[in-house]
């Protein structure tokens, strides 16, 4: 695959009839589902899931999503999403990428860009990363990159 950016973490998605719309493809909300499935395996990847989420009580949370839609997906296709982690101050936030594409053709359909904020699970409040965040997200986070999707 020709990914944007090096060293993709990388899930294949099959696009099934569920996905589909009544325009006949599939629906924007389901690329936000596969944006979020693409992130949590990554994340558990990293040795970061829900059950250290729970220990830490913190998580990443979604602040901001930028979703460019480029192409169609239709009932049947494989896919493939990648993300990587683009920035982090290692506090607070932290900047995904993604890319979705069409082994078949080689087609990017969505590219995207979401912002994620630490918080305390107990209040939902913004809290500082706890060290296992830095450093387990930090194993994949990539510099320099480009910042514009």
């Amino acid at each position: 695959m020709n990914w944007e950016l090096p060293s993709p973490f990388v899930i294949d998605i099959e696009v099934t009839a569920e996905d589909i719309d009544g325009l006949g493809h599939a629906n924007n909300a389901v690329y936000v589902s596969w944006l979020e499935r693409c992130a949590w395996r990554h994340s558990q990847f990293l040795g970061l899931d829900l059950v250290e989420y729970r220990r830490l009580d913190r998580a990443m949370a979604v602040v901001r999503h930028e979703i460019d839609y480029l192409a169609s997906a239709y009932d049947g296709q494989h896919l493939q999403m990648a993300t990587w982690i683009v920035e982090s101050d290692q506090r607070l936030k932290m900047d995904r990428r993604f890319q979705l594409m069409r082994p078949e053709d080689g087609a990017t359909l969505l590219r995207a860009k979401t912002t994620f904020v630490c918080i305390e699970l107990s209040s939902g409040r913004p809290k500082r990363m706890p060290a296992e965040f830095v450093e387990g997200y930090g194993k994949a986070l990539m510099q320099p990159y480009p910042l514009e999707l």
